[in-house]
């Protein structure tokens, strides 16, 4: 006997808490702090509702201050006092995000959110949060607990009404309009339950003179708050001397307002998803501080664009995420000339009478010209204005006296605003410099490669045929006479004057004079081990110098000259390149890697600038020839291969 108590008081034990944990983990995170979307897709929202994809639903949610129980509430009203949403005695928050649960006898998306006064470190992205719940209900419950009804209340909603209206409403038309909803405009925003609890003063309406209703609509007259956004606005109270609290009345509206098709009717939750997640993609980002304004719950600052004119410091009065559609930034007012942003533009005037903005730069030469003989029209008539619809309409230097400014003829100044990462002020289209040097750098290139070989053979030649009987003649030449290691194709051979040996330039470092082969006049080159030995070996000092040796003395006093005048043109040169590169190139400096393959820059890989984004690239990523007209090369360029395959795609 006494066993068997002791197995039913064991399985007593064991069913309470399965009793207690029923309605657990039917809740789960759908947003966090971050604005961030926990479910991946639709199929993956349907998952965790516990719900079909046919079924239609209503969306609940739920706002208001932390310690007033509002997942206390849901649970009572919707969930028979299961604890779906957790509840905690604790006067801090211990709901973070939003988290939903799905009721089945009323086809509802039960939405619990933050307390207005959370814990949360990112006020203002929990905020902008709290409006995308908010504007993908179908019933939105503010629940209070206190005694009176504070100001609070009513600028949270009336804030929530008016950005409703003003950011959020074309993002659901638009929704509306891809999932082919007949709603009415009008209808789209949420009917809001005020719902008051208090324990000793008296509720609202209780005096008989006016309904709740219509003293809860005047109070917002009285603070100068709208509710024009929400579809009603009812109030509900409760009066709790002893717990527990009565819901009686918030159960009945909210069943009510579920059932009613009204306003609203019921849809798919994968509509839901879609709203919210189209809420999300569109105002998220993070919102800076020092710009807000402190006189509304949900500021601008919250849905519009953070860009901000450089030059004038204007904000962007465009939506949140605005690029994502290709419009691009807009801003009220005119804007200030700042020279280093140069973004004074020229319009077409012609163009401009006819209505419509064509920006128009100066150019070395027209798209129609020849590369070269526009260079040469450049130098004799200066530069070009072209319009794309008009064609020529200017040249800097088209007659010999009398040339108008362009400002005073054809063209229409404007100071535009200047945003963060557009390259429109910045370009340069006046690259004549560098136009010429690429010309020519392809000149020579062509030169040495389709003659390097010619040339090479014939120099090696002409040297044999100066050089002394005693050296040994290049072609015989294939390794160093000193350290034996085979000379590359394009390394450079040179002759001990004392044994006429061939040597590689470190086995022949050293000078010293030879007179016994007729270098009696000073040093000349000599390999180290003559320089040991003090001179050639068997060999007796001459008297005069061989005729043989004046034709090698000329050559090489040639030979040194060409080469310090080689070397007197290089630097100029290079300084010359610097100079001449457009502003948007990348200085050779800064280039240790190739901007596309990230391939280390050698002393034999040579560096080339992209035409297009000016980055550094190597000669197999920069393989395609383009036409950039946006940055002044109407004629194909070298361009590296991404900016190739994003011109191809326009």
């Amino acid at each position: 006997m006494s066993e068997m108590l002791l197995k039913e008081m064991e399985d007593v034990s064991l069913s309470q808490p399965k009793e207690e944990e029923k309605g657990r983990g039917r809740s789960f995170l759908l947003v966090d702090e971050n604005e961030t979307l926990q479910v991946k897709d639709e199929g993956h929202f349907l998952q965790m509702l516990g719900c079909s994809a046919g079924q239609g639903v209503k969306v609940l949610s739920i706002f208001g201050n932390t310690g007033d129980g509002k997942s206390h509430t849901l649970n009572h009203v919707l969930f028979d006092g299961d604890e779906v949403f957790i509840t905690s005695p604790s006067p801090t928050s211990c709901t973070i995000g939003v988290w939903a649960a799905y009721d089945p006898h009323l086809g509802l998306v039960v939405l619990d959110t933050e307390g207005l006064l959370g814990a949360s470190t990112q006020q203002n992205q929990r905020m902008r949060l709290l409006l995308k719940v908010l504007a993908v209900s179908d019933v939105a419950v503010y629940r209070t607990r206190a005694e009176r009804l504070h100001n609070d209340l009513f600028q949270f909603l009336g804030s929530a009404s008016a950005a409703y209206l003003k950011h959020f409403t074309p993002q659901l038309r638009a929704l509306s309009s891809r999932c082919g909803l007949d709603v009415p405009l009008s209808n789209l925003g949420p009917a809001v339950v005020v719902f008051q609890e208090t324990s000793r003063t008296q509720l609202l309406g209780h005096e008989g003179a006016a309904s709740a209703d219509i003293l809860l609509q005047k109070r917002f007259h009285d603070l100068g708050q709208s509710t024009e956004a929400f579809s009603s606005v009812q109030y509900v109270g409760t009066q709790t001397v002893t717990p527990p609290t009565d819901y009686t009345q918030l159960r009945t509206l909210i069943r009510q307002q579920v059932k009613s098709t009204a306003s609203r009717a019921p849809r798919q939750p994968a509509i839901v998803f879609s709203a919210l997640q189209a809420l999300s993609d569109r105002f998220c980002g993070e919102i800076s501080d020092d710009r807000l304004s402190l006189c509304s719950f949900f500021p601008d600052e919250y849905f519009t664009c953070p860009s901000v004119c450089l030059s004038c410091s204007i904000r962007c009065k465009n939506g949140m995420n605005h690029q994502k559609d290709r419009v691009p930034h807009v801003a009220d007012g005119l804007c200030q000339y700042a020279h280093q942003y140069n973004n004074k533009v020229l319009i077409c005037k012609r163009c401009y009478e006819g209505g419509r903005e064509v920006i128009v730069v100066p150019k070395t030469s027209a798209s129609s010209d020849n590369p070269w003989f526009g260079l040469a029209k450049y130098a004799w008539s200066g530069y070009v204005l072209e319009c794309p619809h008009c064609g020529i309409i200017y040249r800097s230097r088209q007659y010999w006296l009398g040339n108008q400014d362009p400002e005073s003829s054809v063209v229409r100044p404007e100071v535009k605003h200047v945003w963060q990462g557009s390259e429109v002020f910045q370009t340069d289209h006046q690259n004549a410099a560098q136009r010429v040097l690429d010309g020519v750098s392809y000149v020579v290139q062509s030169v040495s490669e389709y003659s390097s070989g010619p040339t090479k053979a014939v120099t090696t030649w002409l040297t044999d045929q100066v050089a002394p009987s005693y050296w040994r003649p290049n072609s015989e030449v294939t390794e160093c006479h000193g350290c034996r290691r085979p000379f590359e194709e394009t390394e450079r051979k040179h002759h001990c004057r004392a044994c006429g040996e061939g040597f590689c330039q470190a086995c022949s470092t050293r000078c010293m004079p030879v007179p016994e082969r007729g270098w009696g006049s000073g040093p000349v080159r000599v390999c180290d081990a003559c320089h040991r030995q003090g001179g050639p070996p068997h060999a007796t000092p001459a008297q005069t110098e061989p005729r043989t040796l004046v034709a090698r003395r000329v050559t090489e006093v040639a030979q040194s000259t060409l080469d310090m005048v080689s070397t007197a043109v290089d630097y100029p040169l290079c300084f010359v390149k610097g100079v001449a590169r457009p502003d948007y190139w990348v200085p050779d400096h800064e280039i240790l890697q190739c901007h596309q393959c990230t391939k280390a820059f050698t002393s034999s890989a040579p560096k080339h600038h992209c035409r297009a984004c000016g980055q550094g690239v190597c000669g197999g990523c920069s393989t395609r020839r383009r036409t950039v007209p946006s940055r002044g090369w109407d004629h194909p360029v070298r361009v590296c291969d991404s900016c190739a395959t994003h011109l191809d795609a326009q």
